[in-house]
């Protein structure tokens, strides 16, 4: 029932992020292309003032890291949630070049069938694969803020064809493995903490796509762990975004 609830939820998002009337004539979509764009504040928006777009946008990534691991070897289900919420200041006429500048929030969680370990009485951590699996889930789970900015070109008019070119610097907050150990019949949960998580993130990212929609791409230049004697891994994203304002 839940399920079926989420779905019929999902669609009609989809329905009314499509679904609006063309730019030109009496009805026309003159300022926010979004889920939201029949909302204009606390006052109805002036005729003559420039659309702006793309100030909420999420993206659904699939995550994994490159490095001192192969990629696409991980879980299919590494999935990532961000959420940004942007000033889209115009740069020229009809905005058709703009910059975008606000904060965000990232979840993201990667499964594979690895062992991250933080060696005990040192201040490295490495990944080691494991003969037997000794559990039957194990994640690398991580929490961001962080500060995006980027540079968006955009074709004319209402049904636009957009680029988005940018990069974030945040703090990662949280970063830990998740494991379901198998012990006898039941599993048991349980979180690791790690010597030297690297709390600073910064990386470059970019969207193409029409309206609403686009595919996303993220590359983290810093590492997961901070330590040179650490297994190096780097984090990357691919995905959809959705801009519903």
């Amino acid at each position: 029932m839940k399920f079926s609830c989420f779905i019929v939820l999902f669609f009609s998002c989809v329905n009314l992020s499509l679904a609006q009337y063309d730019s030109e004539g009496p009805n026309k979509s003159r300022f926010r292309p979004g889920l939201f764009w029949y909302l204009t504040g606390y006052r109805p928006a002036k005729i003559e003032k420039v659309r702006k777009y793309d100030r909420l946008v999420v993206d659904v990534t699939y995550n994994d890291w490159t490095g001192g691991k192969k990629s696409f070897q991980n879980h299919w289900a590494s999935f990532g949630l961000n959420t940004n919420f942007m000033f889209d200041i115009p740069v020229a006429k009809k905005n058709v070049f703009s910059i975008g500048i606000g904060t965000g929030y990232g979840y993201t969680t990667i499964r594979h069938n690895q062992v991250i370990s933080s060696i005990q009485g040192t201040q490295f951590t490495k990944i080691l694969t494991a003969d037997s699996l000794p559990f039957k889930r194990n994640s690398l789970i991580g929490h961001q803020l962080s500060l995006p900015i980027e540079l968006r070109f955009r074709s004319k008019g209402w049904r636009h064809i957009k680029f988005h070119l940018g990069g974030k610097i945040g703090y990662q907050f949280g970063l830990y493995s998740k494991t379901h150990a198998l012990t006898g019949e039941s599993p048991k949960k349980f979180k690791t903490q790690f010597n030297d998580p690297n709390r600073l993130v910064y990386s470059v990212h970019a969207r193409i796509g029409i309206r609403n929609w686009a595919v996303y791409g993220s590359y983290n230049f810093n590492r997961v762990f901070k330590n040179s004697k650490s297994t190096p891994l780097n984090l990357f994203q691919v995905g959809l975004s959705l801009s519903l304002f």
